[in-house]
């Protein structure tokens, strides 16, 4: 039986999800390579309000990368990989700062994917893809996305914990 709040979480994962995909397909140009700014991702902090907005930015970041990244499904893979432990030590802690940061952290996966897949020497490629995918993640969820979602707690009154 299916029960009207398990329709409302569905509905919830599906909204994020498409919102996910839209935002990465739109900005498609400056969304993926060893230079990106993936505006999508500043819903990762969806999750600090609410587990269940986790699991819609992984499946719309899955989506994401099997539709439009360059790098195939090994960037299905990773990404998606990253974007799950991104989320997960979301939900795991009470401060939005921290939180903000997490999406930060888990890009150093994908800097060595994108360094791999480059086809130089392994390591400067890495440390230059890992510093301006980090800067992008930076720029996305700490520097806008703390601010936006501290001022939609003061609206809302939504989060959890100490922000």
């Amino acid at each position: 039986m299916i029960y009207a709040a398990d329709v409302k979480k569905i509905a919830q994962t599906g909204f994020i999800a498409a919102l996910y995909v839209v935002f990465t397909g739109v900005l498609a140009p400056v969304s993926f390579g060893a230079v990106q700014f993936r505006a999508a991702e500043v819903l990762n902090l969806c999750a600090f309000l609410n587990p269940v907005y986790g699991l819609g930015v992984v499946l719309g970041c899955f989506l994401s990368n099997l539709f439009f990244s360059e790098f195939g499904l090994i960037d299905v893979a990773v990404g998606t990989l990253c974007t799950g432990g991104a989320v997960f030590f979301i939900t795991k802690t009470k401060s939005l700062l921290l939180a903000s940061f997490m999406p930060v952290i888990f890009t150093l996966p994908v800097s060595a994917m994108i360094a791999y897949l480059s086809g130089g020497d392994f390591l400067p490629a890495f440390i230059s893809a890992a510093l301006t995918v980090a800067a992008g993640e930076f720029a996305v969820c700490v520097v806008a996305g703390y601010p936006l979602f501290k001022l939609l707690a003061r609206r809302k009154g939504d989060f959890y914990g100490n922000t």
